[in-house]
């Protein structure tokens, strides 16, 4: 495998890694590569689609609140190649290391003011129901550009306990529109637990329900609250069938991978194998002589 291929490999690995374990992946291979010009250069488009994918969070230059760095926050750049985005809670824009994973550069941002109040009144009404349901979350709400009726909402909430050897990363987003009247989403949990293994799961699930008229026939904070609320139910039953999934995985798919016991119902003591089989062979030709 050339250098090219050993970069490749590289990359794909870091798109698989765990929640809050892409250091750790990226340390690996880079002891596999060899190379730390060539892995910047290979991986970098690697780790931008990661961070965008993941929903990765920074810190906003001079605010005392997180953003999500997504494909939603992107925002048009004065300068060829340059990669900016949106803080709408601050009304910033800013630069974004997706090495060092630091926000720089921030510029002002004007909203679009007919979006903008139910924009506020929707991040209000997340944010609420984030400090309610989450822990370690963040939560940003977009304006769609161009429109004063379409809106996403992304949330993202990690836990990371490498002390007990797992790490988790819930992500969701919804796209609202207010003419169609409709809100769809998806859910995406991923967990990592690895003490003395590696196990992960990987869930997705698609959220799609029409919002009643009377909802947006109310006053701008109250929609807001309503819609939270509706979407708030959908991540519940979620919730909940993930638990159910999780008990009868405890009770009957990790169960019959175990290893059943053998007949003297104890466990084998495999650095005395030999020992066993010296002890069948010496009883097996104890019983022989006997009968003979």
């Amino acid at each position: 495998m050339d250098a090219e291929e050993r970069v490749q490999a590289a990359a794909n690995f870091l798109l698989q890694s765990p929640p809050g374990e892409i250091n750790d992946v990226l340390n690996d291979v880079r002891n596999i590569i060899s190379d730390d010009d060539l892995l910047q250069d290979g991986i970098l488009p690697a780790l931008k689609e990661y961070n965008l994918v993941q929903f990765i969070t920074v810190d906003v230059p001079g605010q005392k609140h997180q953003t999500i760095v997504s494909d939603a926050a992107k925002v048009p750049s004065l300068f060829e190649g340059e990669e900016r985005f949106l803080d709408p809670r601050s009304k910033t824009s800013f630069a974004f290391d997706h090495i060092g994973l630091e926000a720089s550069e921030p510029q002002a941002v004007e909203p679009d003011p007919e979006a903008e109040p139910f924009r506020v009144a929707l991040e209000g009404a997340i944010l609420t129901h984030l400090s309610s349901h989450y822990y370690d979350g963040v939560a940003t709400v977009f304006a769609k550009p161009g429109t004063a009726q379409q809106f996403i909402i992304q949330l993202v909430a990690n836990k990371y306990n490498p002390t007990n050897f797992w790490s988790g990363r819930w992500r969701s987003q919804y796209d609202i529109d207010l003419e169609e009247k409709s809100v769809t989403g998806k859910i995406q949990v991923n967990v990592h637990y690895y003490e003395q293994g590696n196990v992960q799961l990987a869930t997705t699930h698609d959220v799609s329900f029409l919002l009643p008229t009377a909802v947006l026939e109310s006053s701008s904070n109250s929609a807001a609250s309503k819609i939270i609320a509706l979407i708030g139910g959908e991540e519940d039953r979620y919730q909940q069938s993930l638990n159910s999934s999780y008990q009868e995985m405890g009770e009957k798919t990790f169960k019959g991978l175990r290893r059943a016991l053998p007949l003297t119902r104890q466990k084998i003591d495999w650095d005395k194998v030999t020992g066993y089989k010296l002890g069948a062979e010496l009883s097996s030709s104890k019983a022989l002589f006997s009968n003979s």
